[in-house]
């Protein structure tokens, strides 16, 4: 069991492996040079190559979205793909707007594309955001498959719901990004539950009950 989160020095971060715990993955030599050897791939040694560059010129210096767009352009990425939630279509209008204004290609998609309906899925009127009404499903894996499609170079993810986004990942042929995720009810600030997790948000944090 890896346990990186408790950890409390975090030895590799300073190179001081002489301090490391036991289950530390930095002990585990073997997997770390066959790890080693995926960089040296090409597409994978660009992405990290050009990664670590990203953080070092824009660090504390550059938004989430200035950073996304000098990692396209390092990569050579022309064509990107947005692929994003229907309630924030006033963000995708904008984020788009700016790619393009920076010299992208842009091909973007909604997550109700095909307006497949519910029922597809078996899903019950109680069990709709809004009973007796039209539902169509979120459709990240045909998010995914007309952004291939349009042979995007990266996709960005702009608040795709929990478990849409893994699957819209899972079928991109194109890397995928982040540039913001949905919480209804921080304003898409996710990691707000956290600070709160010892304060307002402690008994709802600690006491999730299984459905």
């Amino acid at each position: 069991m890896y346990t990186c989160a408790t950890c409390s020095g975090h030895y590799c971060q300073k190179g001081e492996l002489e301090k490391l715990p036991l289950n530390c993955p930095c002990n585990n030599e073997e997997e770390l040079e066959k790890i080693k050897e995926l960089y040296l791939q090409d597409e994978n040694y660009k992405l990290a190559y050009y990664s670590a560059l990203v953080e070092a010129q824009g660090y504390g210096k550059q938004t989430r979205l200035e950073e996304i767009m000098d990692f396209a352009n390092r990569c050579d990425f022309k064509k990107l793909g947005v692929a994003f939630c229907v309630g924030l279509s006033s963000e995708a209008k904008i984020l788009c707007s700016i790619l393009k204004h920076n010299g992208f290609e842009v091909n973007s998609v909604v997550c109700k594309n095909g307006s497949i309906p519910k029922e597809f899925l078996n899903i019950k009127e109680s069990e709709k955001v809004k009973p007796n009404t039209y539902e169509p499903i979120c459709n990240p894996i045909g998010q995914a498959a007309f952004l291939n499609r349009s042979k995007t170079d990266l996709n960005i993810i702009l608040g795709l719901c929990v478990g849409h986004d893994s699957l819209f990942i899972k079928y991109s042929s194109a890397p995928v990004t982040v540039f913001a995720v949905k919480d209804r009810v921080l304003a898409h600030n996710p990691i707000g539950a956290l600070y709160l997790s010892e304060g307002y948000y402690k008994d709802k944090l600690y006491n999730c009950k299984k459905i």
